[in-house]
């Protein structure tokens, strides 16, 4: 599944990329560095059960132990405290990147309801995509009756493209079905 993505960057966009961007050198085409996933649980504070629930949901969607990540300061309003566990992380490189990549545009994606497109705008103008998904049950490993609370996720994916333009057609040759 990945080796298929990995030889379609080699074969097909690594050229389309140095024509359409006049690229005089192999090294300057932007290429995938990481795709972080988080997940930021509100309920941990009063249902420890429900945060293992979200960690082993999001191992198995990205194949990897995710890291806690705790609260940096003390919100009274939200009843936090510094260093409470109150959501989790994972960053993807290589091999898994891909793997995830492609079952994200081939089958997660297309699994939304009334799904139209991702939007082509949410770059943060260093050629970063972020994507919000609303629910994990669109992921083929998680198990729709073993689902005790839909959560949703944050996806970033860090490329080494300059500007956004250039990460936009690194993406699109790659799949991401953006809005037209």
């Amino acid at each position: 599944m990945t080796a298929r993505l990995k030889e379609k960057y080699n074969k097909e966009v690594i050229p389309a990329l140095m024509e359409k961007f006049k690229y005089d050198n192999i090294m300057e085409v932007p290429k995938l560095e990481k795709i972080v996933i988080n997940m930021g649980i509100g309920d941990a504070k009063e249902n420890p059960k429900s945060f293992e629930a979200a960690i082993e949901e999001l191992a198995l969607i990205s194949g990897q132990k995710p890291a806690v990540t705790r609260a940096k300061k003390s919100v009274s309003n939200f009843k936090i405290r510094e260093g409470m566990p109150v959501g989790c992380k994972v960053t993807l490189r290589g091999e898994r990147m891909y793997h995830f990549l492609d079952k994200l545009v081939n089958i997660a994606l297309p699994r939304v309801r009334d799904f139209r497109g991702v939007s082509p705008t949410a770059f943060d103008g260093r050629g970063n995509y972020a994507l919000g998904i609303k629910e994990q049950l669109i992921f083929p490993e998680i198990e729709y009756d073993k689902v005790d609370r839909v959560r949703g996720m944050d996806i970033i994916v860090v490329t080494t493209a300059k500007t956004d333009e250039e990460a936009r057609e690194l993406l699109a040759l790659l799949g991401m079905p953006f809005k037209k």
